[in-house]
């Protein structure tokens, strides 16, 4: 027997609702454009989900880092552990994005186990690829103390199995999300594996949501939210837990924390997406005032979001020769947009200050409501700026 959903009552299918309708604006917001940022804008986001997820796993990186993960390029800052960790996790979430829109998809175990070989390749001695051997534990290293113990390893093949079949069923009363919570749930609660049982857990649910296909695959992930607020994560998922397999218990703290992170993700996005379209804007002028070549505008948006540009990272987007980003790059230094720091190959560029005044002038205020605040009802839900549907 696995965790069951619970009855959505008429709060949550009011949150339901305006998460679908946040990410009907972010998909037209994303979605086919003649200009170029919304490309950066997916890259980013896809390494912040890289990032977010294994950052609470105690491996951590720069978005810098995870940006190189993601262009597989190598690293400025991450120790080789780190890197390891995310150049797995970054295979497998590719990996998944590409399911995403595959008629011929079917979950099964040898799937699941397939993208946790992925993952933790970089470690034989954890068994990547097999169910775990025997017992497992799971420590909350903040409050020293073992948190919850996972089931039998001898039921573990029954119970992915039984996970695998209900996934497949994609029962439609329930909305995507939810069910891809359940997902989450399951896995990490089964912990079928030796290490890597979180990361895994997430990436499938990136996969349900994505499979449902409401965005494109990068923006279905919770995986940075998730980054951004551990402790909450880990005390929902301990509360509902109980310390061990107890598959009656209540869902409904999960299911609300998952929908909460769906819609300030989704609205997070969203905003990020304007202030993009406004800054490229922006660009645009300075660029020509500047008489910069256009591809420049790919190296000055990335800069004036707070990342650190570098040969290796700007060619492939811009598609150009290194040479001939060499070049570029020293023209936004000698229009004063970009700022140059260190030698060689190490040598990488930061926003000036003209151009962070630039980003000043885009920046639009920060923090999304709790969607379950009391006294909360479906009009409350709508966010300022944004336009209401329906």
């Amino acid at each position: 027997m696995l965790f069951r959903p619970t009855r959505l009552d008429s709060l949550e299918l009011s949150v339901v609702d305006r998460i679908e309708q946040l990410k009907e604006s972010l998909r037209y917001a994303v979605g086919d454009h003649p200009k170029r940022w919304q490309g950066l804008l997916r890259r980013t986001t896809f390494a912040r989900a890289i990032r977010g997820s294994n950052s609470i796993e105690g491996y951590n990186v720069t978005v810098d880092d995870a940006i190189a993960a993601a262009e597989g390029e190598e690293p400025l800052d991450a120790t080789a552990e780190a890197w390891a960790a995310v150049q797995g996790y970054r295979a497998a979430m590719t990996y998944v994005l590409q399911l995403a829109n595959d008629p011929h998809f079917t979950y099964s175990t040898d799937l699941l186990r397939a993208l946790h070989f992925m993952m933790i390749q970089y470690d034989l001695g954890k068994h990547p690829g097999r169910w775990r051997p025997g017992p497992i534990y799971v420590r909350d290293e903040e409050k020293n103390e073992v948190v919850y113990e996972g089931p039998d390893a001898d039921l573990v093949p029954d119970l992915m199995t039984e996970l695998v079949a209900t996934l497949n069923q994609e029962d439609s009363s329930l909305p995507a999300v939810v069910r891809a919570a359940m997902g989450h749930l399951n896995l990490v609660m089964i912990h079928p594996f030796s290490d890597g049982n979180g990361r895994m857990a997430r990436c499938l649910q990136t996969l349900i949501v994505a499979r449902a296909g409401i965005l494109a695959s990068p923006f279905s992930s919770i995986e940075e939210y998730l980054g951004r607020n551990t402790r909450a994560y880990y005390d929902v998922l301990a509360d509902v837990g109980a310390g061990s397999w107890h598959a009656e218990r209540d869902t409904r703290p999960w299911i609300r924390f998952c929908l909460t992170a769906h819609f300030r993700q989704a609205a997070t996005l969203l905003r990020r997406s304007r202030e993009m379209a406004r800054l490229w804007s922006l660009l645009e002028v300075e660029a020509e005032k500047r008489e910069l070549p256009d591809r420049l505008l790919l190296a000055l948006a990335d800069a004036a979001a707070g990342f650190r540009v570098r040969n290796a990272t700007y060619r492939p987007v811009a598609e150009v020769s290194e040479q001939v980003a060499s070049r570029d790059l020293r023209l936004a230094v000698e229009a004063g947009l970009l700022t140059a720091h260190g030698e060689r190959r190490g040598r990488y560029y930061t926003a000036s200050p003209t151009l962070q005044a630039i980003r000043e002038r885009v920046r639009e205020p920060r923090g999304v409501p709790d969607p379950f605040t009391e006294g909360a009802s479906p009009e409350t839900l709508f966010l300022p700026g944004l336009e209401k549907t329906g």
